[in-house]
């Protein structure tokens, strides 16, 4: 009995591709970025801004979730871990101000 088995070419590359982009955290990194850029643009101002910093917090929190989830390393998670303890004592702080 020939077990052999037919592999459907376009489909396993759209599976690949599909695998891939679901490790890529580019985005999430530039987003992430574009976060942390626009807390310290925040933190500087003149203007009292504690409600804004604790909304841009929670969307720097989204993304590092979103690294977490993503995370396929162990050394990437730990660094998740590492962001999301960091993150934590910034929004205290945040709280703090408010």
């Amino acid at each position: 009995m020939d077990l052999k088995a037919e592999v459907d070419q376009a489909r396993f590359e759209q599976e690949l591709i599909h695998y891939l982009e679901k490790l890529d955290i580019t985005e999430e990194k530039v987003r992430l970025l574009g976060h942390c850029t626009y807390f310290l643009e925040t933190l500087r101002s003149d203007e009292q801004q504690g409600r804004k910093l604790g909304f841009i917090g929670q969307e720097m929190g989204r993304e590092i979730n979103t690294l977490g989830s993503k995370a396929n390393d162990a050394t990437m998670q730990r660094l998740v871990v590492q962001m999301k303890d960091e993150l934590e004592k910034v929004k205290e702080q945040v709280l703090n101000v408010l």
